[in-house]
């Protein structure tokens, strides 16, 4: 694809968006202490940016606009992805979470290759081969190959399959403006949500009471409106302009922020192998910006 006129600031901000869910760690830990256990925590948030978009989805309605109801695909590939990954985090190690969905860029190659008929030239070998050389000297201490062991592994492993197609979904389909796509995540996400807490309820466990939902009502705004949606727009905006590949490799700067991020508000560790392979990733990122073909 022809390189975008402010391909640089789009990187930039795709970056630091997909850094931003490096963080993402957090705001569950405080929805799970706040009794939002067994993911419902993650279906209050799809429910609720949902239920703020709406009133604009009703309007574009009326207006005989494109709303984003008509691209369940698009949706279900996106927020599926999506809903498998935040899950996972609930069934198995954070550690396995991250490496087991952020196969993506692998994924995505796969698909480019598989449905859009792209060849990677040799700048996306050197950069996805830093980007994942920097992502496995983070995680091998852990393990040396990480294979699916449980539950909440293979839902990760699903979710960066999953999600990859989304980002080939993305890179191809015609939309008016952003909203559509942001849209049909949240809509079609939450419904995936609510049928697979429903499906994996004998791991996430029941339902929780409605009054932790009132009380942590003012924090899912919140996140929604200045976290998950701002977020969201540019990350799931961002395929269309620079191409699926490109944006896999730079979702990888979640993990650089999700391991500084853990290391300073808990008691992980940040020794050589953290600090290698997160510039090892950034190095990789910043190449595959500067390198992406003109054409």
């Amino acid at each position: 694809m022809t390189r975008h006129p402010h391909h640089f600031k789009i990187a930039v901000a795709l970056a630091f968006s997909a850094g931003a869910w490096g963080i993402y760690w957090l705001p569950q830990r405080i929805l799970v202490e706040g009794g939002l256990t067994g993911g419902w925590g993650t279906i209050a948030q799809m429910v609720i940016g949902f239920l703020i978009l709406l009133p604009i989805a009703f309007w574009k309605l009326i207006k005989k606009k494109e709303t984003g109801f008509g691209l369940p695909l698009t949706g279900l590939l996106v927020g599926g992805g999506f809903i498998c990954y935040a899950l996972s985090f609930l069934l198995t190690d954070v550690v396995r979470a991250l490496i087991l969905f952020y196969m993506t860029p692998i994924w995505t190659t796969i698909f480019e290759i598989l449905f859009l008929k792209k060849r990677p030239g040799k700048e996306r070998i050197l950069t996805l081969g830093m980007a994942l050389g920097g992502l496995w000297l983070v995680f091998s201490k852990e393990t040396i190959l990480p294979l699916p062991e449980n539950a909440g592994d293979w839902l990760a492993l699903a979710g960066g399959a999953i999600f990859a197609g989304g980002m080939i979904r993305l890179e191809v389909v015609k939309t008016d403006g952003v909203f559509p796509i942001i849209f049909s995540f949240f809509f079609y996400g939450a419904l995936f949500n609510v049928v697979a807490g429903f499906v994996l309820v004998d791991y996430l466990g029941e339902i929780p009471g409605f009054d932790a939902f009132v009380s942590m009502s003012t924090f899912l705004i919140a996140i929604s409106v200045f976290y998950f949606i701002p977020t969201g727009i540019v990350i799931l905006w961002a395929p269309s302009k620079l191409g699926a590949g490109l944006c896999s490799i730079l979702f990888l700067s979640e993990i650089v922020v999700g391991v500084i991020s853990s290391s300073i508000l808990t008691e992980e560790p940040f020794g050589w192998r953290e600090a290698v392979g997160s510039s090892l990733i950034v190095i990789g990122g910043v190449l595959a910006v500067v390198l992406a073909p003109k054409k």
